[in-house]
């Protein structure tokens, strides 16, 4: 039969993969390969679990669909509850959707009518950083300053304001974290002065930056210091925990680490598990009651948004999370992790920086170490650590642009939360011999 799928990359083979279990999938030819990043950052329970599969298949047996803007169900109210009550801050609400860029387009127009309930229309613009992402959808993608996913489209993207990133191993003002001022929180505050906060409406960043920058974790005191920022001039604060979220830093928030409530927070991904399609935003009560002692709706939504498949889906992923400690077991496995990757720097002088939190570690290939150069992208060294290993059995997130927008190249290992330490052993010997294959 010819094969009819659009695919992303027209002259490469995709193997089929015909049974996921844990974190090995089995192609059709009989390979295994072991998952090292949860699929996209996002399987955070790794595939096949009993319980997530007996959840969707009861409540199909019960109630497919149902349409938000019409009637409510079990599961989503119970879920919303449960994110609610997890979230930082106070009497949070939770709304669903069904991916990331879905969740981000719901937070930016949320912020943008929020001002509108309180009569201050005039603040509509949302603040980015470069070298972030935050979903391929146009708004989305206006957002985000990964330069090479914007690119093609500059001419559709809406004008968002953007600051500079933090990017401690790359600092765009020349500071070593030692001597760090936390110059990088202090531009989006100047680009919020240069626009006129009265024009702002909201920030939105993620909290440990992932595939656009390879796994940065921000300097201690970056996200108090923009929560003051964005309070000081009464703008929202978006994070988008897409990635970050669902257990995978050790707290179910990464915001947790730095005892910062947002205003709304986005999420998906790990969500779902990768079970099922399923995004969500949180909002708190301020929010809220905005809308409900003025307009008393915000009627933006999409036809599968909190659905009961989803929504049950999701309730049992969360839920597996809590029972079986996750979060304590991705803590306790972070040093592990790390430690195994940081044992082959010595081996291997391409790698320049090894950096991450929980679960979510991002390894960034230098041809200088000493200087930080990276290699030119025309070296596609990223592509070539990425199809090494999948050809080796080995499935890796590539990271590229991670220096600068452009140049810089690097793979994100973030297995599932339920890993143990022979598991982490495992991925890094394979990863071993991946990087012996392309740099030695």
């Amino acid at each position: 039969m010819q094969d009819r799928l659009f695919y992303p990359y027209l002259n490469k083979t995709y193997p089929e993969i015909v049974k996921a279990e844990g974190m090995v999938l089995k192609d059709s030819e009989g390979k295994e390969y072991l998952d090292a990043c949860s699929g996209a950052v996002s399987s955070n329970i790794g595939h096949g679990v009993p319980e997530v599969i007996e959840a969707i298949k009861k409540e199909l047996d019960q109630v497919t669909f149902t349409h938000r803007f019409k009637f409510t169900n079990a599961p989503a109210r119970q879920l919303a509850g449960l994110l609610a009550d997890l979230a930082p801050g106070e009497d949070n609400r939770v709304t669903f959707v069904s991916g990331g860029a879905e969740a981000v387009e719901y937070a930016i127009k949320l912020a943008r009518e929020y001002f509108i309930e309180l009569g201050r229309p005039s603040k509509y613009k949302v603040v980015s950083r470069w070298q972030s992402f935050h979903g391929n959808s146009l708004g989305a993608l206006s957002a985000g300053g990964s330069v090479s996913r914007r690119k093609r489209y500059s001419p559709m993207l809406l004008d968002f304001p953007h600051a500079a990133p933090h990017n401690c191993y790359h600092c765009p003002f020349g500071q070593e974290r030692s001597s760090c001022r936390l110059e990088c929180a202090r531009d989006l505050e100047q680009v919020i002065r240069r626009e006129g906060a009265e024009n702002i409406a909201a920030v939105i960043c993620e909290p440990v930056v992932g595939s656009s920058l390879c796994v940065s974790v921000p300097p201690p005191g970056y996200w108090p210091l923009l929560r003051d920022i964005c309070d000081r001039y009464d703008v929202l604060l978006i994070a988008d925990e897409v990635m970050s979220g669902v257990g995978r830093t050790g707290r179910f928030f990464a915001l947790e680490h730095w005892d910062v409530a947002p205003d709304i927070i986005a999420l998906a991904k790990g969500l779902g598990g990768c079970y099922i399609p399923l995004g969500a935003a949180v909002l708190r009560g301020k929010i809220y009651r905005a809308f409900k002692n003025n307009s008393g709706s915000f009627a933006h939504g999409h036809t599968f948004g909190g659905n009961p498949v989803a929504a049950a889906a999701g309730l049992e992923v969360v839920t597996y999370i809590l029972k079986n400690k996750l979060l304590e077991n991705t803590r306790n496995l972070e040093n592990h992790l790390l430690g195994q990757l940081r044992s082959l720097q010595d081996k291997y002088p391409a790698i320049g920086r090894i950096e991450g939190i929980g679960l979510f570690a991002g390894i960034e290939f230098v041809r200088d170490r000493s200087t930080r150069r990276p290699f030119d992208p025309s070296d596609n060294i990223t592509d070539a650590v990425v199809d090494t290993a999948l050809e080796m059995g080995l499935v890796l997130y590539g990271s590229r642009g991670c220096a600068d927008g452009i140049s810089g190249d690097g793979v994100i290992i973030a297995p599932p939360l339920n890993v143990s330490e022979n598991d982490i052993d495992a991925i890094v010997q394979r990863f071993d011999h991946v990087l012996a294959r392309v740099f030695l």
